[in-house]
């Protein structure tokens, strides 16, 4: 039987599951970005072990902004590498094919 912590950690993660999500997926990027596998980025960090990194990348779990501002200082970036939305940006080669169809 869930106690009254896990019941109010699983009605915060659910309220706001989409930007968890986005976290979690931001996250992921970042420490592929960066050639880490979980256990690697936990390595660097203390007090987080891989199986919390699996947790928040797979938005499973609600954690403390400053969990988010060790793990960003574990990979070496700003937080808000962690928390933003990605912006649709389109890439060079497309922008060029663009242009030459305007011609």
């Amino acid at each position: 039987m869930p106690n009254k912590i896990t019941q109010q950690a699983d009605l915060m993660i659910n309220k706001f599951s989409e930007i968890y999500k986005r976290i979690g997926s931001n996250l992921k990027r970042e420490r592929k970005k960066a050639r880490l596998t979980q256990v690697q980025l936990a390595e660097k960090i203390s007090r987080i072990d891989d199986a919390k990194i699996s947790n928040i990348e797979n938005a499973k779990e609600d954690f403390m902004f400053s969990t988010l501002l060790e793990i960003a200082n574990g990979l070496n970036i700003d937080v808000e590498k962690l928390t933003k939305k990605e912006r649709a940006v389109k890439k060079k080669e497309e922008w060029n094919d663009e242009q030459q169809s305007r011609i």
